[in-house]
This record gives C-alpha cells, sequence and structure tokens, in this order.
C-alpha cells in the first residue's frame, strides 16, 4: 500500500509518501517555494489521480496547478484558471479549497475562493467558471470578513445526489442547493454567532468547518467560532454536540471516510486564546456522532505544546485501517494509522500548515 500525504504550506507544498503501511515517510518539497497552498486535492477518478493545488504567489498572484504524475511534474495554464469576470469589479486573492464531485461529472471540480464565490470546472480543474447563482445572492454583500479573510472554505458535493451540494464559508454561514447550485439557501439554524446582536441570526455566523458523515450523507458536523455541531438534515437545522469537549472552539472537524458517526476535532481553548487547552496535544474522537468524546494521544508530544491546527489542517486517508493526519502552525505533522489510537511525527520544522490531504495511490 502506497500512501500519499500533500502538505500545503505557507511556503510551498511538500508531499510524504508512504510505501510500508504508513510506517515511515518520505518528504519531497517544497513545491512552488515561496508560495501559499491553502488548497490540494487528490482526484482519484482517473486511472493515474490527479493532484490540485491553489497556489498564492506575492509577485505572480493566485493560480491553480496540477499534476498527473503524483507531483514529479507541474502544468500550468497560461491564462488564469479561477478569474472573476470583469462585470464583477472583483480580484481573486487566493483559491481556498478545492473539491471533487463524486457523483457528477467525472471531470468535475469545484473551487471556493476569497473573497467568498464558488467556481466550477468540468476538465478537471483546468478551467474554472464563476457559479453565477451563489455570487448574485441578496446575502452576498453582507458577508463579512473573518479573522482570517472572507473566504469560501468548505464544499460538499453529495456522494449520491448530484444536485446537492453544501457550502460553508467565514463569516457568512453555511448555504445549501437541492437543484444543482442554480439557488441556494442559508442552513444555520441552532448555530449561534456570538459576536452578532441577533445571536442566532439566518446567516452571517464564522463556521470554520463542515465535514459530512461516512454513513448518513445528510449528517453533517461543523466546528463554529465557538460552537460544535451536528445537522441530521444536510445542514438545515443544528444541534449542539460540545458536551465532552475541553472547549468549543477550533477550526478543524474531520469525519471518518467509511465509518458512521465517527468524527475528529482538534479544540483550541478559545477565541482570544488559540492553544491546546492545557498546552496539552490531543485530537479528540467521537464515535456516536458526537455524543461522547474521548482525547488520543498515544505518541504526540506530552510537553506544552501551544500551536494550533487550522480548518484545513486535519485530514483522514482513504485506506483500511484510516490514517488520520493533522499539521501545525509549528510546521510539525503526525499521523496515526490506526485511526486516531496511536501517532507518530512525519516532518517537523516545515513552514506553517495551512492544508493537509491524503489518499492511498
Amino acid at each position: 500500500m502506497t500512501v500519499l500525504l500533500a502538505l500545503g504550506t505557507a511556503k510551498g507544498l511538500f508531499l510524504a509518501r508512504s510505501d510500508d503501511d504508513r510506517k515511515s515517510w518520505d518528504v519531497s518539497g517544497p513545491h512552488f517555494p515561496m508560495t501559499g497552498v491553502y488548497g490540494v486535492c487528490i482526484d482519484k477518478r482517473r486511472a493515474v489521480p490527479r493532484l490540485l493545488a491553489g497556489v498564492t504567489s506575492s509577485h505572480f498572484g493566485p493560480s491553480v496547478a496540477y499534476s498527473d504524475d503524483l507531483g514529479a511534474t507541474w502544468q500550468e495554464p497560461d491564462h488564469p484558471p479561477v478569474a472573476f469576470p470583469q462585470d464583477t469589479g472583483t480580484a481573486l486573492e487566493r483559491v481556498w479549497q478545492l473539491a471533487t464531485d463524486p457523483a457528477g461529472n467525472p471531470d468535475r471540480v469545484y473551487a471556493g475562493t476569497q473573497p467568498s464565490a464558488l467556481f466550477v470546472s468540468d476538465d478537471g480543474g483546468v478551467t474554472f467558471e464563476l457559479v453565477r447563482s451563489l455570487w448574485d445572492h441578496p446575502h452576498r454583500p453582507q458577508w463579512a470578513a473573518g479573522f482570517g479573510g472572507q473566504a469560501i472554505h468548505t464544499i460538499l458535493p453529495h456522494p449520491d445526489d448530484p444536485s446537492s451540494l453544501v457550502v460553508a464559508m467565514s463569516t457568512g454561514g453555511v448555504y445549501h442547493s437541492a437543484d444543482g447550485g442554480a439557488s441556494w439557501k442559508p442552513g444555520n439554524s441552532g448555530i449561534q454567532a456570538t459576536f452578532m446582536p441577533d445571536r442566532f441570526p439566518e446567516f452571517g455566523q464564522c463556521v470554520h468547518k463542515v465535514s459530512r458523515d461516512a454513513g448518513d450523507p445528510d449528517r453533517l458536523y461543523a466546528q463554529n467560532h465557538h460552537g460544535v455541531y451536528r445537522s441530521d438534515d444536510g445542514g438545515v437545522r443544528w444541534e449542539s454536540i460540545a458536551e465532552g469537549l475541553p472547549s468549543d472552539f477550533g477550526f478543524t472537524i474531520v469525519a471518518h471516510p467509511r465509518r458512521p458517526d465517527v468524527v475528529y476535532n482538534f479544540p483550541l481553548a478559545a477565541d482570544a486564546m488559540r492553544f491546546p487547552p492545557d498546552a496539552r496535544c490531543r485530537v479528540y474522537r467521537s464515535q456516536d456522532a458526537g455524543k461522547s468524546w474521548e482525547a488520543l494521544s498515544d505518541g504526540l508530544p506530552a510537553e506544552p505544546f501551544y500551536p494550533a491546527v487550522l480548518r484545513d489542517a486535519m485530514c483522514a486517508d482513504d485506506a483500511d485501517p484510516a490514517g488520520v493526519y493533522f499539521g501545525t502552525r509549528s510546521g510539525e505533522v503526525y499521523a496515526s494509522r490506526d485511526e486516531g489510537d496511536s501517532w507518530s511525527q512525519v516532518a517537523t520544522h516545515l513552514p506553517d500548515v495551512l492544508c493537509v490531504r491524503a489518499a492511498e495511490v
């Protein structure tokens, strides 16, 4: 079994490869040195997986590059692959998210951007077009910027229904479409916005990340800016599942790729105290859809630990048993080959880790 681990950082993309069931790793890079890599995708829908990377250069600007040989070589189109039409009066700042469509067009790829917009590609991620229905939504002028900017950071196509799509953004909340993206409705009922006069508004929540359950595609998990939630109706209504966690603040939440009701979280102490609670490096796992949580720390640093894990800096692979991974703002990357029961270090002293993706290749 070979597993590829893609590590997007503030100064380039690193690729880690394991050929011995994730016991050891060979790390290469940086690819695209001195660029911010916020979004990475491993597209396994073709004979050879295609890697997609959203890169942001302070000199050349944002782009999407792709590789059809597992990162040995990279291609970029001559023209900007993701660009706002001239009539929007808007310029792209960066690509935050890249996601494939598991149920529809086999070449469809979605991109979520800053400022908050959704783009779609039907040629495997080479060129993209703006989804005007979401851009023209009447709520858009009121979407605000969170501390990390205003961006669509979550794109969840439905695994069985190509007409169903969920996106989430900071700051704006969760939106879903039931007609293939022709129209959009907010889905934030039950999610709080502690920074607004109305704590439970229709939209405007600073949702940090949303993940879809492996067993029930209508079951979603969300890490909010203060609040951990579950929805059992596709993101229409939400209930808190934060009880049992040491804090309800954090950025990332990851559902197991195959086991229903299994979800992972990396809490931080608070908005104004963005360190792990008690300065302890712990991943929390629930095996009952958030009804209870257990701390996982075997193999993780025992000394005081202060780095944060960002919204896309945690993931699971599709191997069996599933591997779980996270990277920190101090450039450390940890992996578990047994679904979180034990951990080992993959890399250290990397730049700020922004995005982590893994798959069996």
